[in-house]
């Protein structure tokens, strides 16, 4: 089974150029009842072996914004630190159930925003100003939650990027990989120093999404991504609602 997740991961990120973290967790929680924190470092982990792969390609194009890229981490990297030692902290002093329930409102939030960002008119680039001074505040929250449930860098960075830059969708894509790779090697890093991963774990997911994105590059030539980033977050608001839902339920049995 863990074999056949990380595939699925795999080939989702490879068709739709985001989920890596944002997938792997629920269905982690979900499918082989991992511990919530320990899901969460997992992702994130994984989210960053994944992402290894498509940073030199990135780079060697010449689509990273340096500037950019400066102005995410400022903001990104204390807010993915903070989120990890909140979830350590509800992992040690809160109930199963609140740290579940609130993975779930984050699953939530992040599928209903880009549900709306999806529907928003497409802006020409000649009018996109340049406001990336502002990306530190709005990238500081964006780490909080990858931080917290390993999903938000691809989703909400892209959005970001695409609301306040004059940078081309290439360079979009290519500047929000490298930053969602900072922020999952970081917060990778401060779970594993919790203790909060699973080594075996990952290994089985990193082998399987091998596969996964090997068939995922070769399908992406004939399957529209717009669609299906559509579908994964109208699932994603599906299971961040059951969680909710589940969570709060146990709870009022108790």
């Amino acid at each position: 089974m863990e074999y056949v997740i990380g595939f699925i991961i795999a080939v989702f990120i490879a068709l739709t150029g985001v989920g890596a973290g944002t997938i792997t967790t629920p269905l982690l929680i979900l499918f082989l009842g991992v511990p919530a924190s320990v899901a969460v470092g997992t992702g994130l982990m994984f989210s960053a072996a994944v992402k290894l792969v498509l940073v030199p390609s990135q780079i060697a194009r010449k689509q990273v914004s340096w500037r950019v890229l400066g102005f995410m981490v400022l903001g990104g990297l204390p807010g993915v630190l903070i989120g990890s030692l909140v979830l350590r902290h509800l992992d040690i002093h809160g109930p199963q159930l609140v740290l579940n329930g609130l993975l779930g409102g984050v699953l939530v939030f992040t599928a209903l925003w880009q549900i709306f960002f999806s529907f928003r008119p497409a802006r020409i680039e000649g009018e996109r100003k340049d406001r990336s001074r502002l990306l530190p505040f709005l990238m500081f929250p964006v780490g909080a939650e990858v931080g917290f449930s390993s999903a938000g860098a691809g989703a909400l960075g892209s959005a970001a990027l695409l609301g306040l830059t004059p940078l081309t969708p290439a360079q979009v894509v290519g500047t929000d990989i490298v930053f969602g790779f900072v922020l999952s090697i970081v917060g990778s890093g401060a779970h594993g120093f919790f203790h909060g991963t699973s080594t075996l774990l990952l290994q089985h997911l990193v082998i399987g999404g091998f596969f996964g994105v090997v068939l995922g590059t070769i399908a992406a030539k004939w399957i529209p991504k717009r669609p299906l980033r559509f579908a994964l977050w109208i699932w994603l608001f599906i299971i961040g609602t059951q969680f909710i839902y589940t969570n709060v339920y146990a709870a009022t049995r108790h």
